[in-house]
């Protein structure tokens, strides 16, 4: 990797971190289609690394808002959906990622736009789960679903739970990847380049997380998402 590549991608991890652990979403749909862009190689495994430190950071920080039944039903669909997506990222070459990559943003980032109001339960918490184990063990990106169960939700159990789901599902993800063969010392060495700029980003959220509203963010989030995506898919 270059000094170019790393001063772009720390910037983007920096300014990412900084949107999730405000809003509880934002870093996967940002960094994951820049790195698609840039560097494909480096999806899925350097993108769940470096959420894991910022997911972590949240849901110890909102600990006490955390829907544990929900949290519950999640990771159990979470869990099967990993096997899934294991098997499409072998599926796929480098170029068939990048489309899956730019697909799976515009769709997720279109749904939390444009989904109607309603309650978390067991068979929702379970279809995300399952959802959501499947895209991002297979792309990294897995937070649209798990906000679309709680946009609703008050921000900061919407930020915890969401963070708590992440961070168990990462590991998993991460476990079958390493015992898969699909860890090279190429994104291990990326993951530990950009992981600064995560920490002080996830750190600066703390300042503001209580004083942002979210609507008007998120919203901005999920426009450069879809034309992220668009960019992936078209290119």
């Amino acid at each position: 990797m270059s000094m170019n590549l790393i001063a772009i991608l720390a910037v983007v991890t920096f300014v990412s971190a900084f949107i999730q652990g405000s809003l509880g979403i934002g870093f996967a749909l940002i960094v994951a289609p820049v790195v698609g862009m840039l560097k494909p190689e480096l999806l899925p495994v350097t993108l769940l690394l470096l959420m894991l430190p910022l997911n972590l950071h949240v849901a110890v920080r909102e600990r006490d808002h955390v829907d544990w039944s929900g949290a519950t039903w999640i990771s159990i669909g979470r869990f099967a959906g990993t096997f899934a997506g294991l098997w499409l990222l072998a599926a796929l070459s480098v170029d068939q990622l990048d489309l899956a990559v730019g697909i799976f943003t515009v769709v997720a980032a279109g749904a939390a736009l444009v989904a109607p109001p309603f309650s978390p339960n067991k068979p929702s918490a379970l279809g995300v789960g399952l959802f959501t184990g499947v895209t991002e063990t297979a792309t990294g990106i897995g937070g649209p679903p798990l906000a679309l169960l709680y946009q609703h939700a008050k921000a900061p159990v919407l930020r915890a739970t969401v963070a708590l789901c992440f961070f168990v599902g990462e590991i998993m993800s991460l476990v079958v990847l390493a015992f898969s063969g699909r860890i090279g010392s190429e994104q291990l060495l990326a993951a530990l380049y950009l992981t600064p700029p995560v920490l002080l980003g996830s750190a600066a959220s703390r300042l503001a997380h209580h004083r942002i509203g979210g609507r008007g963010l998120r919203l901005g989030v999920l426009a450069f998402a879809i034309v992220s995506g668009l960019f992936l898919i078209l290119r």
